[in-house]
């Protein structure tokens, strides 16, 4: 069997990618170690950017998006007793940000590509990529029985951080920049009416809490708590009661519902360096992780497989690899950025342990600052909303 470009990783990137490339006149083929239920059932952030959002349009894959999404044209920030409002649109020229949730866009690029009767196959074991410091890599994999293999110009690894994409590039050509929070999140979702039209982001004595959603009856609220946190300790009034006084909920404000899911999610930031290794491109997870305070995961994904469009479209029509050997950089360029921007929300906003007087002083005086400063809240409002692309 043989492609153009072999893509390893069925989320976001990787079918935004396939997709991106066939209307390009590209071909793909899209491998998935899970099952397609699986893919399409974890729950993972919603928040789109605006270039996001444009991006998905573009590609086709957007009309439910379009008639679903939240828009959300600001936030609040709750701190010391008080509420103060980013107006996102206003400081930005208009931009804003949409809810709507990872693994509802994942259905919709699955949808798609099976209704162009495109390659996208799931539950592919034992996966395994094969020279790809050469022209000519391969990709092997496992299914009902059988041993594949393909034959591609470039691999695409859009598999995540677990995946198998990253470890294949020797270990001598990769630089890693990691950062473990000491905090992670604890999370729910929760039939009930949101607090809030747009997200509530508290900095708290007890820790951060956050309050969005994932529809108009449906929310999703999260404190922070230990990495290795027990759930057993958190019964679901325990975690309404928490809620309230971190959120600074009013009489009425926090609707308490049943809880449909819980869970926790681990704070961290983390870079490889560079994101290509001959003819296998990495994106997404696979490359980078942000801790989620700045609800940047799946909008830096897309933003990778914007720069890697880009250059296998030049690539392709016989325009040299100078794109792709630009890759790397022009990505590297934006995660820094946006590592920096959430790196920010997080110490800004968490309580970290053993914090004394002094740095809890400081962090209030920042809020205070951001408050009242126009500029400090065009440059938390630009960042929210999304840098501008390099394209």
């Amino acid at each position: 069997m043989r492609t153009q470009v072999g893509i390893i990783g069925a989320g976001p990137a990787g079918l935004l990618l396939a997709q991106m490339l066939h209307r390009r006149g590209i071909d793909s083929v899209v491998l998935e170690a899970r099952s397609r239920d699986y893919v399409e059932g974890r729950i993972r952030a919603g928040l789109l950017e605006q270039g996001a959002v444009d991006t998905l349009t573009e590609a086709g894959v957007a009309d439910r998006l379009h008639r679903e999404g939240l828009v959300h044209q600001g936030l609040a920030l709750r701190f010391g007793g008080r509420e103060e409002r980013i107006d996102l649109a206003g400081l930005t020229g208009g931009k804003v940000v949409t809810i709507y949730g990872q693994q509802e866009a994942v259905k919709d690029m699955i949808a798609r590509r099976l209704a162009d009767g495109l390659p996208l196959h799931f539950e592919a074991a034992d996966v395994a990529v094969h020279d790809i410091a050469s022209h000519r890599p391969r990709i092997t994999w496992r299914q009902d029985g059988q041993e594949h293999a393909l034959d591609c110009d470039v691999i695409a690894g859009c598999d995540g951080f677990h995946g198998i994409c990253r470890a294949a590039i020797p270990p001598a050509d990769l630089t890693v920049y990691d950062r473990i929070y000491p905090f992670a999140w604890l999370g729910i979702l929760s039939r009930s009416r949101p607090m809030s039209e747009e997200l509530i982001y508290a900095r708290h004595a007890q820790g951060f809490a956050l309050a969005t959603m994932r529809s108009a009856t449906v929310s999703r609220l999260y404190l922070q708590c230990a990495p290795e946190e027990d759930l057993s300790q958190w019964p679901d009034e325990r975690i309404w009661v928490e809620l309230a006084t971190r959120l600074g909920a009013r009489e009425g404000e926090l609707e308490v519902g049943p809880i449909l899911q819980k869970g926790v999610t681990a704070m961290r930031s983390f870079v490889t360096e560079p994101m290509r290794h001959g003819r296998l491109f990495l994106a997404g997870d696979a490359a980078h992780i942000v801790p989620p305070t700045g609800a940047k995961g799946m909008n830096l994904a897309i933003a990778d497989v914007r720069v890697l469009v880009r250059a296998l479209e030049a690539f392709f029509a016989g325009r040299g690899e100078a794109l792709m050997d630009a890759y790397s950089a022009t990505c590297l360029d934006r995660v820094w950025k946006v590592q920096r921007f959430s790196w920010w929300m997080t110490q800004l906003l968490h309580r970290y342990n053993g914090e004394d007087a002094f740095e809890e002083r400081v962090r209030m005086a920042e809020l205070d600052y951001l408050a009242g400063s126009v500029a400090a809240r065009t440059t938390l409002a630009e960042n929210y909303v999304g840098l501008p692309y390099a394209d």
